[in-house]
């Protein structure tokens, strides 16, 4: 829903340091009109240091247990990459700290051509080897529709869920201890779960439901090869840039110097559906539009007005040409079919099997876990705790 653009005029309560609205799930303002998740990330940079002499020397440790850890071995660390800032800018820093990283992919075959391009040369600029898992594209296109058919908002838990999967076992397959994420809470916020949930009971279960292909080529994460590649694998999941300083607009300017990267035109847009997800999937159905994260973070750090965010996040999302007919063409879906299910009332992951409370459950057992690096922190406070889906 697109309000005012006029901050002031909203007629609806906004958080006073960011540009969250009463619209997001699970939000709460202070006395002073902040909300719990601007107070959240006041209490990342805190607790990890971020850019700070702390953090430098919390991740200097982890830099030298990466080292250690990987004497002897082809590669120290996994990197998964996307062809997007963040990713190809800590492929850069890993080089810089002298480790020896292996780059992998997840294709879920609706790559953008600048992406794929982006991979290509960042990955010959600095000599780091790349190993991708590409689905079956017949296979990938038929949990897309079954999630869309499921009337579900997160109709690319698929990709998500099959990156770090394919991270973890590129990482057993070479021995490797450690998987670096390019994730900055400070730049892109940490997304609350109402609408964006995704765990593999979940896939698995819509899947069961709509689905028509077998999934063989789908790399699943199910909840006991999770548990294994924490408890028994023991390989960490770090995240450098909370740890320390990063401006995504700097990489971004350093990566179109240093090896001819190419900006793909906005957050989010070099996987064709990930842009079908932000642009159209998630707004028109939903109600969702999950550009207040980063714009949020832009403002948090003092990178934007409040008045200019809330300005930007109420005009329509890019969409590129002829988006939505390449994404009806590759379900086979018609235009009356499309338009049926667009305008059925929307679900949620309440509505079919996940892991979620099992995760709830053994919130103490995880929170050890996120102690060593074994769990992120991000899943720990999204996946851990009740969570109310705001309608």
């Amino acid at each position: 829903m697109i309000l005012n653009t006029n901050l002031d005029e909203a007629g609806i309560q906004i958080c006073s340091r960011c540009i969250y609205d009463e619209r997001v799930s699970s939000i709460s303002f202070d006395d002073d009109g902040v909300c719990n998740y601007c107070r959240q990330v006041e209490s990342l940079k805190e607790q990890f240091g971020t850019g700070t002499a702390l953090g430098n020397e919390k991740f200097s440790r982890i830099l030298d247990e990466i080292r250690s850890a990987g004497k002897g071995k082809q590669y120290d660390c996994i990197i998964g990459v996307s062809g997007g800032t963040d990713s190809s800018y800590l492929v850069y820093m890993a080089k810089e700290w002298g480790l020896r990283p292996l780059a992998v992919h997840y294709d879920n075959t609706w790559n953008s051509a600048i992406a794929t391009q982006n991979i290509r040369k960042v990955l010959s600029a600095f000599d780091v080897d790349l190993h991708t898992h590409v689905i079956n594209n017949k296979e990938g296109d038929d949990i897309f529709k079954a999630f869309f058919y499921a009337g579900v908002p997160e109709i690319e838990a698929s990709t998500d869920l099959g990156y770090a999967e394919t991270m973890y076992r590129a990482a057993a397959k070479y021995g490797v201890k450690h998987v670096l994420e390019g994730h900055s809470f400070l730049a892109e916020g940490i997304t609350p779960v109402g609408k964006n949930y995704f765990d593999g009971e979940y896939i698995r279960s819509i899947h069961r439901m709509y689905g028509r292909v077998p999934m063989q080529t789908y790399p699943l994460m199910t909840f006991e090869r999770f548990l294994w590649r924490a408890c028994v694998a023991r390989i960490k999941m770090i995240r450098p840039f909370w740890y320390i300083q990063y401006s995504k607009e700097e990489a971004r300017a350093f990566l179109e110097k240093k090896c001819g990267w190419e900006y793909y035109g906005g957050h989010h847009l070099e996987n064709r559906m990930t842009a079908f997800f932000h642009g159209i999937y998630a707004p028109q159905k939903f109600g969702a539009d999950f550009r207040n994260n980063s714009l949020s973070a832009l403002v948090r750090k003092g990178a934007m007005s409040r008045k200019d965010a809330w300005a930007e996040y109420n005009t329509p999302p890019k969409i590129e040409d002829e988006l939505l007919t390449y994404f009806k063409k590759r379900l086979g879906l018609s235009d009356d079919e499309y338009e049926r299910i667009m305008q059925q009332p929307p679900k949620s992951w309440k509505d079919y099997p996940t892991y979620k409370k099992r995760f709830e459950r053994l919130r103490p057992f995880f929170a050890l876990l996120v102690k060593a690096n074994l769990v992120g922190m991000s899943f720990y406070l999204k996946y851990c705790f009740p969570a109310q889906e705001t309608k």
